[in-house]
């Protein structure tokens, strides 16, 4: 199977491509944002770590053999030094349940780097999803784990 050409594009430009993807269950597009590196990673909410792109395939294929996966990136915190861009976001997920629509959210971190075909992630990971919006918290006493 051939995976399909994104341009270049910016860290932005990869991460739009990864959630329209999703939105849209397309899993030849949403794998096309992934670096060709052997070691990238994937952490769903409450789930093992993937490593490898054959991992990494196979549950987002069996994600959307339940349909898309309705993930909207907001709040984004951005790092980028040039070679390697780190997003922080939370994704409002759109949960189908018995009383109609709702929203979960979930913290989301999304790793990019620079490669030969530009722009790719290499990890993204996943919280579990609460049923109310996050709040931010930057004044806090640290917590170590």
């Amino acid at each position: 199977m051939r995976k399909p050409k994104l341009p270049p594009g910016t860290p932005d430009d990869i991460e739009a491509a990864f959630y329209d993807a999703l939105q849209h269950a397309d899993i030849d597009r949403l794998m096309a944002c992934w670096a060709d590196e052997d070691d990238i990673v994937c952490v769903h909410p409450g789930g093992p770590r993937l490593l490898g792109h054959e991992a990494i395939r196979a549950t987002f294929e069996a994600m959307f053999a339940n349909g898309s996966v309705m993930a909207t990136p907001e709040k984004l915190h951005r790092h980028d030094d040039g070679h390697c861009a780190v997003h922080s976001v939370v994704e409002r997920v759109a949960v189908l349940g018995d009383d109609g629509p709702r929203h979960a959210f979930v913290l989301a971190t999304n790793v990019y780097i620079k490669t030969a075909q530009g722009w790719r992630l290499i990890a993204h990971h996943a919280s579990p999803g609460t049923r109310t919006e996050p709040a931010e918290a930057s004044a806090q006493k640290p917590l170590l784990h």
